[in-house]
């Protein structure tokens, strides 16, 4: 493979020996491989490295060169950072790519393999059909790599009809839900309603309701820790945080006269303040409100100002309670993650935001222990008051509803490649989210429900 630029140097030397890599079992004597064995596809590079030439390209998208810095990590927030980057989201496809060379159960036996990765760049290579000169043929998303599969080892393919294999797709699956049918075409490829992939594993950051090969996994947040320390020292800052804030909500909109619950926070943010009425009925066993300097803070991320600025919204996560994450464009968000990160309490409007979606990271038999929900309709068309809901909740509720969120940090961050042995002993994100799709593939084929 040759390098299209001197930026795609590091990107290059990271790959270079990839064949050699897969081409070996990549195991050790203290790791049990059994169930565990994964093979990586060989791609051409069209398909996931050659792709990141492009990322300049597309002027209706924001330009992502900047953050292909430190293997997809992204620049480092500041020259001394250990764990902190300007991560772009669009690029787990590629750390998820270079974490699974990481893996320790990799074997060059596809006969062998539990389960089969492809390293395919699908939202990178969905550009050209949202923002690209092939927008008006976005329902032929997938179906180059379809057609390498079937004409190279095409028998690696046919025996279980794809089932066995996984890849990561870094959008909502509502950008990759176009139907094929639709003429001409309105947003999105059509990459999750091709028949020829309805056996494949999706590991997708935000899955629909209804199809089975679909399973969210968190966003990429801008926290990569390469070792143990580094991850004990956040977590021993995030508990010592004073939280003077009540209430947070990081992002944009909700400032038009449609009704919605994003106009409903910032309406309420802007009009709420502590009552002496407040601190007397909920003195007792509610927030001790003299060390509370404000009950709503707003950052404002419109038009993406935070993306790749963490600084902006971390402090002010660090010193809030509750951080409302109100659906958008979409149900979930990345902000759910980041406020994660800071010991700050979750606060849902919708069950798709996080309880359906996010499983095997935020196990749903625990949401009440680690978050609260509150139906958007009650606060946006009856009047509910977030902060009457918020004051209500027991001081000491609001201590372990901390402390089982700060329990989930190590499960929802992106550990840094090249880790540490000490913090790969600690399931990550990416851990997490191999696991659950070898056990998913596994009952699949044990269940022999497959379509053909």
């Amino acid at each position: 493979m040759a390098c299209k630029t001197i930026s795609f140097l590091c990107f290059c030397l990271l790959f270079i020996s990839i064949d050699s890599i897969i081409s070996q079992d990549i195991t050790d004597t203290e790791t049990d491989c059994s169930n565990r064995w994964i093979h990586v596809r060989s791609l051409p590079p069209r398909f996931n490295l050659d792709l990141l030439a492009n990322c300049s390209e597309y002027p209706l998208f924001n330009n992502f060169c900047p953050y292909l810095a430190n293997h997809g990590l992204g620049p480092r927030t500041h020259n001394k950072s250990q764990s902190w980057y300007r991560t772009n989201p669009l690029l787990l496809e590629l750390i998820f790519h270079h974490r699974m060379l990481e893996y320790p159960c990799l074997t060059s036996d596809p006969n062998q393999a539990n389960a089969i990765y492809l390293p395919y760049y699908a939202t990178i290579d969905a550009l050209r059909y949202l923002y690209g000169p092939e927008v008006n043929s976005s329902m032929e998303h997938g179906l180059e790599l379809y057609d390498y599969l079937q004409d190279n080892e095409g028998w690696m393919w046919s025996r279980n009809h794809g089932a066995d294999h996984f890849l990561v797709m870094s959008r909502p699956a509502w950008d990759f839900s176009q139907s094929v049918d639709v003429d001409p075409p309105i947003w999105g490829t059509s990459f999750l309603e091709l028949p020829e992939f309805y056996n494949v594993t999706v590991l997708i950051v935000e899955g629909r309701a209804w199809p089975w090969q679909e399973q969210a996994v968190p966003y990429l947040t801008s926290f990569h820790p390469p070792n143990l320390g580094f991850l004990e020292s956040w977590i021993k800052r995030v508990r010592a945080s004073k939280r003077t804030t009540l209430m947070l909500f990081a992002g944009g909109g909700g400032v038009g006269s449609t009704p919605n619950i994003r106009r409903s926070i910032r309406n309420e943010c802007e009009s709420s303040s502590f009552s002496s009425s407040d601190i007397y009925v909920n003195n007792v066993e509610g927030f001790d409100y003299p060390k509370m300097r404000k009950v709503c803070d707003i950052v404002d991320c419109s038009n993406g100002i935070c993306e790749h600025d963490p600084i902006r919204y971390m402090r002010p996560m660090l010193q809030a309670t509750f951080c409302l994450q109100p659906p958008g464009d979409t149900p979930t968000r990345r902000s759910t993650f980041d406020g994660i990160i800071a010991g700050c309490i979750p606060v849902f409007f919708e069950e798709q935001s996080a309880k359906s979606q996010y499983g095997w990271h935020l196990p749903e038999e625990m949401y009440r222990d680690f978050a609260v929900f509150i139906p958007k309709e009650d606060v946006v068309f009856k009047g509910l008051r977030i902060l009457d809901v918020l004051t209500g909740i027991p001081r000491n509720e609001v201590r372990r509803m901390r402390e089982r969120v700060i329990e989930l940090i190590p499960r929802v961050l992106y550990r840094k490649h090249g880790s540490s042995s000490g913090l790969r002993a600690r399931k990550d994100a990416f851990d997490i989210a191999v696991e659950g799709a070898l056990q998913r593939i596994n009952s699949r084929l044990k269940a022999g429900d497959l379509d053909q």
